[in-house]
């Protein structure tokens, strides 16, 4: 079975293991763990930004984000399918107190123009009305296939937010991948944001853990929102090794989406209406979505359906000879 379900899928290297196991460790919510220490600190440092913390998941370093950011009943704007809208099970509104605004693609896959946010945020009204506040960013975006947001885009993006006078956070969960599609540093694709949340397992390997960063004032607070969500952690130096380790993997993500782009061709030659990825996502539009998954896991694919369709992630426990076999097998299941 090849399980191209999400690059979350991968097992620790020998090399992260053996990190993992060696990691020197202390009780972080005491006096601090050294290791878990290094990692902020290197992601800090990759980011651009003064300081970071680590939080077992995405999902509570994005609330933890938008706790920050938002007094209830804000308003906030972020691209329709974004991952704060679609797949955190409402904590935005639920644990922030945010109203979610979704706004168009009408930039691009994944990206709102800055026009539109302009529009989106308006001018202030009377007292009862909405007050918007904040614009999430997300870098890829997953919904929109794994699209990327180029560096001049980013800017004028946050650039509009700021004449609106709106904060801005950025999902960063695969900002890894953008950077390595589009050949920059990934600072460059954080620039002007207030805050900004990456992901370690999204396509770097570890076995969970994700880092939301910023200013020092935010991260000062962020402990105390982490705690308050049930995050307080003891000898995390264990994730924060496996963490480290992951940082280097970012290097082999050109071959995963050099992978993608060869199975939405191969995809393409069969028939198949799969996207051309910007990363290491490709999706397939069908009516069907349950029909196709439960037809490729029979012939030994592992894929999930998402939206209108059904998704493919390339990661790094898939190599050339992986995707050979799956156009092979894909070959005898009739084109969506």
């Amino acid at each position: 079975m090849i399980d191209l379900r999400s690059d979350t899928v991968t097992r620790p290297s020998i090399a992260m293991r053996e990190a993992m196991a060696g990691a020197d460790v202390g009780d972080d919510v005491l006096d601090g763990d050294p290791t878990l220490a290094a990692l902020q600190a290197r992601v800090a440092d990759l980011l651009g930004v003064e300081a970071a913390l680590w939080t077992p998941t995405g999902c509570m370093a994005n609330t933890v984000a938008l706790m920050h950011h938002l007094t209830r009943g804000d308003r906030f704007l972020a691209p329709a399918g974004a991952h704060v809208l679609e797949a955190e099970l409402g904590t935005a509104a639920w644990l922030a107190g945010g109203l979610p605004m979704p706004l168009e693609h009408d930039g691009g896959p994944g990206r709102p123009t800055p026009a539109a946010v302009a529009r989106a945020a308006g001018a202030a009204g009377p007292y009862f009305g909405l007050r918007t506040s904040l614009l999430c960013l997300e870098n890829t975006h997953n919904g929109a296939g794994g699209a990327v947001t180029g560096v001049d885009e980013h800017r004028a993006l946050v650039a509009a937010a700021r004449d609106a006078g709106l904060a801005v956070h950025l999902d960063g969960a695969r900002i890894w991948h953008a950077a390595a599609a589009l050949e920059v540093a990934p600072h460059e694709l954080t620039a002007g944001v207030d805050t900004v949340s990456v992901c370690l397992s999204k396509g770097l390997g570890a076995p969970m853990g994700s880092v939301v960063a910023g200013s020092a004032a935010f991260v000062d607070r962020a402990w105390r929102l982490r705690k308050m969500l049930g995050g307080g952690i003891r000898q995390g130096g264990v994730m924060g090794a496996a963490g480290l380790v992951a940082l280097g993997q970012a290097r082999d993500l050109p071959a995963d989406h050099a992978r993608a782009a060869r199975l939405a061709a191969g995809l393409r030659a069969l028939g198949w209406p799969a996207t051309t990825p910007d990363t290491n996502i490709v999706l397939v539009p069908t009516a069907d979505p349950a029909a196709l998954v439960a037809g490729l896991g029979a012939a030994g694919v592992r894929a999930v359906p998402f939206g209108p369709g059904v998704r493919f992630v390339t990661h790094r426990d898939v190599d050339d000879d992986d995707i050979t076999h799956v156009l092979d097998r894909v070959a005898g299941i009739a084109a969506p």
